[in-house]
């Protein structure tokens, strides 16, 4: 995919998750990474972790778009629900904002963490 068709992907995702009313807190764009194991005979893909706070009804939702795009050839979903952890995720989002403008290899990511790889 070209930059620009992966920008598209990343803001479809983006867009379902503004309609369903989460609160995107951060984005963190890994960039071009060659898979842990190949998927669909892909050996790379571009990592995108979007920090996110949301209630159970849209996360369904934005798995259900997710499952239905097949440029996103995998993706996670993490919750977030004790003390530590969500200290955790404050401190993940923190990083995630504090990182300069993403340059042409590495790009930026969600109370819930949506990493996907297109």
């Amino acid at each position: 995919m070209t930059e620009e068709e992966i920008n598209a992907q990343i803001t479809k995702v983006k867009d379902v998750l503004a309609k369903e009313g989460a609160e995107l807190v951060g984005t963190n764009d890994m960039g071009m990474r060659k898979l842990a194991y190949p998927v669909d005979k892909h050996a790379r893909g571009y990592y995108t972790v979007l920090f996110y706070k949301a209630e159970g009804p849209t996360i369904a939702e934005l798995e259900r778009n997710i499952k239905n795009n097949e440029e996103i050839i995998k993706f996670l979903t993490v919750k977030y629900s004790k003390n530590k952890e969500i200290a955790q995720f404050d401190k993940l989002v923190a990083q995630a904002n504090k990182k300069p403008a993403p340059a042409a290899e590495a790009k930026a990511p969600e109370a819930e963490t949506e990493a996907t790889e297109a």
